[in-house]
């Protein structure tokens, strides 16, 4: 599971410090999220965030340390699950991804990610993201 994001560009090609985040819709409903699945018992958590974001959002870049875990619970199968968030520093958008016939990819701020996004354990990871990112830049 990840939050893929970029910093906005100027009119003039140099990156600003405006902070982007992708979501995608989610396969059964519009409803908005981070890439997220479960990973394989080959991989490492970082190496399945990486195939995630391929696979859902049709993005590569460099994960980065993570965020944290939450347990939430699952309401198709009523049981409770780990959730591990990381960063994923976009490097490239895949024009041809498998999932894009089933999900949408939108760019937004990090406000109108807060808003869409249905997962209230997402929102606090995203908020984890902005800070570490803002003392960085300071």
């Amino acid at each position: 599971r990840c939050i893929p994001y970029r910093y906005k560009r100027n009119s003039d090609g140099t990156l600003s410090t405006d902070l982007e985040v992708l979501v995608i819709s989610s396969q059964k409903c519009q409803k908005m999220m981070f890439p997220k699945g479960g990973w394989e018992l080959d991989e490492s958590k970082e190496q399945a965030a990486l195939r995630e974001s391929i696979e859902e959002a049709g993005v590569i870049g460099k994960v980065e340390c993570e965020l944290g875990k939450w347990d939430f619970m699952s309401k198709r199968y009523g049981t409770f699950y780990e959730g591990y968030m990381f960063p994923l520093l976009v490097k490239e958008e895949l024009t041809l991804w498998p999932e894009q016939n089933v999900r949408q990819r939108r760019w937004m701020s990090v406000k109108e990610a807060r808003d869409v996004c249905q997962h209230w354990w997402m929102k606090e990871a995203l908020d984890i993201l902005v800070e570490r990112l803002t003392s960085l830049q300071q």
